[in-house]
């Protein structure tokens, strides 16, 4: 005698499989294990995004993704999951995972290109800029925001100071001693103001 499968836990199955934050959340884990397995036989350089930038240049991508360690993976995934499941549930699978690398990628350039300004050669490994990122689009796009900073109708100027305090702020407080804060300044940075534009706005997604 064989079992039917039931049709509502297969959609529920494939929906969860297609879902945006499970996928990203599995490539952190996937691409967090191989630098870890690099890094046994020293060539965490291969993941890490360290001047020369291009030089390695796939190190753009899998230093979003690679962790420095266990703790360091965790305490990401946890804000990639809140966050990002927010922002999933208004974009498309291809917007969220273009923000999150971009974003991402970017905050890390912004890190080692800091440093370099200062003769310091600093490396950069992990998904915080991209998870600040999340957060800061989470708090200025959702609709009690939108609404007061409608009413208020600031100046451009204004605008890019309250950006600027609000990113710093973000990385005050959510910033654990050691970390690449320049990362994570320009990751929520770039959340807010893409938050205010609602760059990833695609209407509300229908239940599979």
């Amino acid at each position: 005698m064989s079992l039917a499968s039931d049709p509502r836990r297969d959609r529920r199955s494939r929906s969860l499989s297609r879902n945006p934050v499970v996928e990203t959340l599995a490539a952190m884990l996937v691409v967090s294990l191989l630098s870890w397995a690099a890094s046994v036989v020293g060539l965490v350089g291969l993941f890490a995004l360290a001047p020369p930038v291009l030089l390695p240049p796939w190190t753009l991508v899998t230093s979003v993704y690679a962790h420095a360690g266990p703790g360091h993976l965790l305490s990401n995934a946890v804000v990639v999951l809140l966050a990002g499941s927010l922002v999933s549930l208004t974009t498309t699978r291809l917007r969220f995972h273009a923000f999150f690398v971009v974003t991402g990628v970017l905050a890390g350039l912004a890190h080692v290109w800091t440093a370099g300004l200062f003769g310091v050669r600093a490396g950069v490994l992990g998904s915080s800029g991209a998870a600040f990122a999340l957060v800061g689009y989470v708090l200025s796009a959702n609709p009690a925001s939108s609404a007061v900073l409608d009413r208020l109708r600031l100046p451009a100027r204004v605008v890019v100071v309250a950006v600027a305090l609000a990113a710093l702020a973000l990385t005050v407080l959510f910033s654990a001693p050691g970390s690449a804060l320049v990362a994570h300044f320009a990751g929520a940075a770039m959340g807010l103001v893409a938050g205010r534009l609602r760059l990833l706005r695609a209407g509300p997604r229908r239940p599979a």
